[in-house]
């Protein structure tokens, strides 16, 4: 069950993702006249940062679910096995 540092983690990479999604449409549309020399430059590599940083984010979130599922799947192994009877005098008698 995800908990309060998933949905912290998944808020960030939205964020980073819709922010640099937002810069690259103004980049493109609105500021392409006015972009140029250093600021082209550091406008670019500001997207280019937030981009990578969701990228980051989703990396971290698929190893924390993959983590809690293997967590999970060794649980349940446990508790069926230790929820098995293993008295072989009932199995000869059921056959």
């Amino acid at each position: 069950m995800p908990d309060s540092a998933d949905a912290r983690r998944r808020w960030f990479g939205l964020f980073f993702l819709v922010v640099a999604g937002g810069m690259l449409i103004w980049g493109e549309t609105v500021l392409k006249p006015s972009l140029s020399g250093l600021a082209f430059l550091l406008y670019w590599f500001v997207c280019f940062l937030l981009t990578s940083l969701a990228i980051v984010i989703a990396i971290l979130d698929m190893r924390a679910t993959r983590r809690r599922a293997r967590e999970e799947q060794r649980r349940l192994l446990e508790r069926t096995w230790n929820g098995l009877d293993h008295r072989p005098d009932d199995w000869d008698q059921t056959r």
